[in-house]
């Protein structure tokens, strides 16, 4: 783990505000200088605490009306099968995020689709297939009232 200071925190803070956002500004919003700013920054991207940046994309205007909460539940976890699982789910767009989770269930999937046609295509062709599958029950989000991939930063963590 990397002990983040409270300018590390407040960078992170930022960043996830904002990942577009230029050396200057940050190094203005902190009250530094922008080298040391910079320094700091590729510190944190170096530690891999910052492990890239990305757009946040807005589903619906790509037309993804679709978001199901999956849970799936194998019969099978011997080394073949999970290695198979893991490649198909990691190679299919549709699949947002997999969660290997304590429970009746093995697995949660956050899955997106056109619309509930698309969706059950999406389940007859893909999630049916996956090796050792034994059962698939979906929730749908009829509201999705907050959705983020921020993280609380506090220093000393």
């Amino acid at each position: 783990m990397t002990q983040i200071d409270a300018v590390g925190a407040q960078i992170l803070t930022l960043l996830q505000e904002d990942g577009r956002m230029s050396n200057a500004r940050l190094a203005e919003h902190l009250g530094m200088s922008e080298t040391p700013c910079w320094r700091r920054l590729k510190r944190l991207e170096e530690a891999g605490v910052i492990e890239g940046y990305q757009a946040v994309l807005n589903r619906r205007k790509l037309g993804l009306g679709v978001m199901a909460f999956v849970q799936l539940r194998c019969s099978e976890h011997d080394q073949a099968a999970t290695a198979e699982f893991q490649r198909i789910v990691q190679t299919t767009p549709n699949i947002l995020a997999c969660h290997n989770t304590t429970g009746a269930d093995d697995f949660l999937l956050i899955v997106v689709a056109r619309d509930l046609d698309d969706y059950s295509r999406f389940v007859d062709s893909t999630l049916r297939r996956l090796p050792g599958v034994t059962s698939i029950r979906s929730n749908l989000s009829l509201k999705e009232m907050k959705a983020s991939n921020r993280l609380p930063v506090t220093p000393g963590r």
